[in-house]
């Protein structure tokens, strides 16, 4: 299980104020004083796994097409800012090693979320972990997460020291025996389909629970009065401030 877990962790990085899953938006996450961050990860044609959540490209690049269609160097010529901000032009979609190293660099916890274009659970899977366990130093929390139960058994063989989260939107009738074959660490939710009995359904498994996305300080404070252990926000300053302040955005 993990020692500790932050009440607000960097969804995507700082989504609400930087292009997600980039690296300014990670920077901006640090920026925002955010001690972990969330990223999703991909593989390209040339199976190098890179930062990237939607299945296409043309939400957060100037490309076109599945992901998985382009070489890591096809991708890296595409503009992955400019969509959010002219600010932005010219960030790239980052590798997940490139995003490591600043990660580290900043010193911040993180949640991998692996999300593998369907089919490609297994192999997505496969080359995260193995990176994950060449790269992460040992003295930052780490937490890989997936709504993929695939990827989650390979993690768990892979790396079983690696805390692993299960994600989870509609819960299967067997959400808690699935959780205990992977032996998952958290219970990462979506906060919209939350009640307080919800909550302490999955709290009674002995697992701290983990909400996405809540950018409502007024959100935020049900939750954790409902024992959610923390929240996944695009804005960790703004909500971290409001939350302090006591007052709603």
């Amino acid at each position: 299980m993990l020692s500790t877990l932050p009440r607000l962790i960097g969804h995507r990085g700082a989504k609400e104020s930087a292009p997600e899953n980039t690296l300014a938006s990670l920077r901006e996450a640090a920026r925002q004083g955010a001690a972990w961050v969330e990223v999703d990860v991909m593989l390209t044609r040339d199976r190098v796994p890179v930062l990237i959540h939607d299945d296409t490209l043309e939400r957060t690049t100037n490309g076109a097409g599945p992901v998985p269609d382009l070489t890591l160097a096809e991708l890296k010529a595409l503009d992955a800012g400019s969509w959010f901000d002219t600010r932005f032009a010219g960030e790239t979609v980052p590798t997940l090693e490139e995003a490591l190293g600043v990660i580290r660099k900043l010193g911040l916890g993180l949640n991998l979320e692996i999300k593998p274009y369907p089919g490609q659970e297994v192999p997505t899977a496969d080359v995260a972990l193995e990176l994950l366990t060449r790269l992460w130093p040992g003295g930052l929390p780490l937490l890989v997460s997936s709504f993929e139960v695939p990827c989650l058994e390979v993690a768990r063989d892979r790396a079983p020291e690696i805390p692993r989260g299960y994600l989870l939107w509609d819960p299967p009738a067997d959400w808690a025996a699935i959780a205990d074959r992977i032996g998952a660490a958290t219970l990462n939710v979506h906060q919209d389909r939350q009640t307080a009995e919800s909550v302490a359904a999955y709290r009674a498994t002995g697992r701290p629970v983990l909400a996405y996305t809540v950018n409502d300080a007024a959100r935020a404070r049900t939750l954790f009065s409902w024992g959610v252990a923390g929240l996944f926000t695009d804005a960790p300053g703004r909500l971290a401030a409001e939350l302090a302040a006591g007052t709603p955005p």
